[in-house]
């Protein structure tokens, strides 16, 4: 149960209770609900990203300055005290930088002064921090628990001049501090008198076993003079704080088995105790609004590990209501000074690590006409909580902004884009125009801004014809797409030879839990091997997987190849998907073929091939669908069979745009920061990566989203950069990209050529589909390259206010994957799929301009930052999961699901689904996540790909998705792709 609290940030005081208890101590289900987390909090976002945990924010009373607890330094494993400016997200520590801390608080009549609890002058505090840092190394894991370490102490510590304070001389725990509203008063948690008071025998054992169980409220001068106690009863009571009027103190009490915690109040004198809560669980971590109307507080009403943040009125007469509805720790919550924000800890990243601070706009107004509907506290309803033509280039210049990019790039006139056309030519004299108004210049060894590839555009058979030859019978087929289409990786060239069946021409590594090998006992060498297409059909769990990992034709034509054998043919079983048809010969960019002729022959002419033979493809098919090792395939005898064929390739000049905004001083002018986006789309879709729907086949892929808003991002981010009355000590290298959808192919060809040394380049950000923004969320992925983006990351987005979302995982499939394995640390900006990717339906209407020109100001002090570092980042290895190293996967199934990345959960979380696909039938819709696909755990992606490899055809699947807290099961039937 304390596995889940790990993750927590700041487990004060609760986890030292919750260590005990091993029961849920709210059985009460929750009832449907009528609120949701929005209707309380807008633009959440994550505030600190970098260390293990952080948390409890505290503000001063301007709401500029904030006071938190971090665990960020890798020589110290206990919370450290930082002020974060939120105008700027500068980071300051502000403690000793040794032994433990926690609960600061600023001074409201000197923000100069911040006040904390902290461990340092303890004497064994060196050998205790090397102890746990050794433990942690040894890679052992422990329940978090605060320890109520009696060597807590108050201090306050200067911020300008760092001379520190102690304000409390007394054995004992002494936390968890808090001012008044005017600064002349401390209230704190403290079980000194646990130590100065003589104990029975039975009390002395209690506090050797459980310390919390003495704790109570003091009360004493700012400057540490005039200590009283506030309360005297069994039990915890802890994390106080005054009311905004500074006449009450709320703080948690526990009870004396430590089971429940409430929320109470009294008065600065120790009179008027009330309580206010009676919720029957874990309420803790009080916090008045600044309007004094109600209180905020953490319950685990809904389940033991499953806190989230509820208000109740400040007189306790109403039951709470709840205001976070996201899976994850949330508790620990603080209103601003105006009252209109909250900030909280929240482990709702769910990445593993532990919590940290999130900010949100807090709807004061929603949450008093919440409470006014409540029901009275303790009554029926206690139990449940409330949820409810010619194209001209326009001339460039400074006037232009994002929308006119974007409405420029995505016109009908430059008709998508298409790498190698006429509409990429007339983006890229528009990109060039205006990098060179900026002041751009030429890369060192280039003249212009554009920077030329050549690439394979496109092909077409030329001419393809197979003969099967039985004694002095021959039978000849001519290509025609439903008879005989060569492969798009086919090499040109005419072959003859002896035919041999190879069942489904899969090859799996001995070293495999599954090894299955088609070509077993077969002699290839010289011959023409014929294999089905896809794998086994009634194969069935991880063995079914195993196969689809590895039943890809390329990866066939590569095993048959290696073998010997002088060509493929891909026939599509009687018991396959698509069965007969051949396989499009779709666009391949490829700039060689495979090594070998590769054909793919319809139903009727396969029929044909095996009746010449003596056999039945039906049957043949049949034995091998089991996945029986055994079953293996034969020599088609007395054929011979001459395969000859026509490849042609066209191919194009296509252009990148870079240039570059030198240096101007210092002596980093050859560490490069470079931006860069693809510009290139789809043109009209022919390419083969359309996603167009019935009646959109042929029309304009206008890629406003995909890739105007990158592009409009960076060129408005390096106008932002020239234009700075600052020195430039690294130059920035900004840089648009063709070829990207056709597998990176422009920014592989720089990396490739070098024009740049990659080692100059000290990091490369990447914007790729960003004008699409949902609920204020920014996923800022392949972070793992360095150790410091992080820090990078929290300061620039202080001021910004992006709900970040990141993901370690640099092997991207965008231009970040040409730069990452040069060893340079790459970042990428992306704002989630949609049901309009690679559609026609991808306008510049629908991009959300507002949130794009936030994320210009998030690249641009991202960039200044990296511009004038004194260090350029460290770059970090990331290994290669399994599932990235898995050979492409020949996935099969269409569900019609569009994953939406920016979504941090435990499944595959769900953007949209496709109108009329298999999972808009089976009633899935944007917001759910798939936690279950075919009787298997989903908990990311990968799962979901490894998923599909199970399923079948045109057979009912189960999917179980959380639906707004809930789990809700359906039934889906997926088809096959062409």
């Amino acid at each position: 149960m304390l596995l889940q609290l790990s993750a927590l940030a700041c487990m004060t005081c609760l986890s030292g209770h919750l260590a005990w208890q091993d029961t849920d101590p709210s059985p009460a289900a929750e009832a449907p609900a009528n609120y949701t987390e929005e209707d309380f909090l807008s633009r959440t976002r994550r505030l600190t990203f970098e260390g293990k945990r952080a948390g409890e924010g505290y503000f001063d009373p301007s709401g500029t300055l904030m006071s938190f607890q971090s665990e960020r330094d890798p020589e110290n494993p206990f919370y450290q005290i930082f002020v974060l400016d939120l105008s700027t997200g500068d980071v300051e520590q502000v403690s000793p930088g040794k032994g433990k801390t926690t609960c600061s608080f600023i001074n409201p009549a000197d923000t100069n002064q911040v006040m904390y609890a902290s461990t340092h002058h303890d004497p064994e505090t060196d050998r205790l921090m090397r102890e746990e840092l050794d433990f942690r190394a040894s890679g052992q894991e422990r329940r978090y628990s605060w320890d109520y370490d009696p060597q807590f102490e108050l201090y306050v510590t200067e911020r300008d001049t760092g001379e520190t304070t102690r304000l409390s001389h007394a054995l004992g725990y002494d936390a968890e501090g808090s001012y008044s509203p005017d600064g002349k008063l401390l209230v704190f948690t403290s079980n000194r008198h646990a130590f100065s008071e003589e104990l029975t025998a039975e009390e002395q054992a209690k506090l050797e076993i459980d310390p919390s169980y003495f704790l109570d409220l003091y009360i004493m001068n700012a400057d540490g003079s005039n200590v009283r106690r506030l309360t005297d009863v069994p039990g915890y009571d802890g994390g106080p704080f005054f009311s905004p009027d500074g006449e009450r103190v709320v703080w948690r009490r526990f009870t004396e088995d430590g089971l429940l915690a409430d929320i109470y109040t009294i008065k600065i004198d120790g009179t008027e105790e009330r309580r206010i809560t009676d919720f029957n669980a874990m309420s803790w971590a009080p916090y008045f609004h600044p309007s004094g109307d109600y209180i905020l507080f953490a319950s685990n009403k809904l389940g033991f590990s499953n806190f989230e943040v509820f208000a109740v009125d400040a007189l306790g007469e109403k039951e709470p209501v709840r205001i976070t509805y996201t899976d994850g720790f949330d508790g620990l919550p603080v209103p601003m000074p105006k009252g209109d924000q909250m900030v909280w800890t929240s482990s709702r990243h769910a990445d593993g690590t532990g919590g940290q601070l999130y900010m949100a706009q807090l709807s004061n107004e929603a949450i008093l006409a919440a409470l006014e509907a409540a029901p009275p506290r303790n009554s029926a309803s206690a139990d449940s909580t409330q949820a409810k033509a010619p194209v001209e280039v326009p001339e460039a210049d400074f006037k232009r902004t994002v929308r006119d990019h974007v409405e420029f790039l995505a016109s009908e006139g430059l008709e998508g884009r298409l790498t190698g056309s006429e509409g990429e030519r007339l983006a890229s004299e528009y990109l060039a125009a205006h990098l060179k108004l900026l002041g751009a210049q030429p890369l060192p060894d280039e003249d212009d801004l554009l920077v030329p590839f050549e690439f394979t555009a496109g092909m077409e058979d030329g001419g393809t014809e197979i003969s099967i030859a039985t004694g002095s019978d021959t039978e000849t087929f001519t290509g025609d797409p439903a008879t005989l289409t060569p492969l798009s990786f086919s090499d040109s060239g005419t072959v003859s030879g002896e035919v041999v069946f190879a069942g489904y021409g899969i090859k799996v590594p001995d070293s495999s839990e599954f090894p299955y090998d088609s070509y077993h006992g077969l002699d290839v060498k010289d011959k023409i091997v014929v294999a089905l297409r896809y794998f086994p059909e009634e194969t069935e769990g991880e063995f079914r997987q195993t196969l689809s990992q590895f039943s890809p034709l390329r990866f066939k034509a590569k095993h048959a190849r290696e073998l010997g054998a002088k060509a493929l043919v891909i026939v599509t079983g009687p018991n396959s998907p698509n069965a007969g048809e051949t396989v499009p010969m779709r666009f391949d960019t490829s700039l060689s073929g495979s090594g070998l002729v590769a054909v793919s022959l319809g139903g009727e002419a396969a029929d044909a091939l095996f009746a010449a033979a003596g056999l039945e493809l039906e049957k043949l098919q049949a034995g091998l669908d089991s996945g029986n090792p055994h079953v293996s395939g034969q020599a088609l005898e007395g054929l011979e069979m001459t395969i000859s064929t026509t490849i042609e390739r066209e191919r194009k000049i296509a252009q990148n745009v870079v240039g570059v905004l030198p240096a101007t001083t210092g002596d980093k002018a050859s560490e490069y920061i470079a931006l860069g986006a693809h510009y290139d789309h789809l043109g009209h879709g022919a390419g083969g990566n359309s996603l167009a729907r019935k009646g959109e086949d042929g029309q304009i892929h206008y890629g406003a989203d995909d890739n105007a808003s990158g592009v409009a991002a960076v060129l408005e981010i390096a106008e932002t950069i020239s234009q700075l009355r600052i020195a430039r000590p690294r130059p920035v290298m900004v840089a648009f990209w063709s070829g990207e959808e056709m597998g990176l192919l422009g920014s592989a060809a720089f990396a490739k050529d070098n024009p740049v040394p990659m080692e100059d380049i000290a990091a490369y950000v990447n914007f790729d589909m960003v004008g699409r923004m949902k609920d204020n969320r920014l996923m800022l992925q392949g972070i793992g390259s360095s150790p410091g983006w992080a820090r990078l990351i929290e300061k620039t987005n202080v001021p910004v206010g992006f709900d970040v979302k990141t993901s370690d995982d640099p092997f991207l499939p965008t231009d970040t994957a040409s730069f990452y394995p040069e060893g340079i640390p790459v970042i990428h900006f992306f704002t989630g799929a949609h049901e309009d990717y690679h559609r026609p339906t991808d306008t510049p209407d629908k991009v959300n301009t507002e949130d794009l020109e936030r994320i210009v100001r998030f690249g641009a002090g991202l960039t200044r930052q990296l511009i004038h570092a004194d260090e350029r980042l460290e770059y970090a290895q990331v290994e290669r999961t399994a599932d990235q190293n898995a050979p492409a996967r020949g996935v099969r199934a269409f569900t019609g699901t569009i994953p939406d990345y920016t979504q941090e959960a435990k499944g595959l979380a769900l953007s949209g689904v496709i109108d009329g696909g298999p999972a808009d039938k089976a009633g899935l819709r944007g917001g759910d996540v798939i936690v279950e696909f075919a009787g298997q755990e989903i908990t990311n992606i990968y799962d979901y790909m490894y998923a599909l490899d199970s399923i079948k055809i045109g057979e009912e699947t189960s999917v179980t998705v959380m639906r707004d807290g809930e789990r809700v099961e359906m039934t889906l039937i997926p088809e096959a792709r062409d």
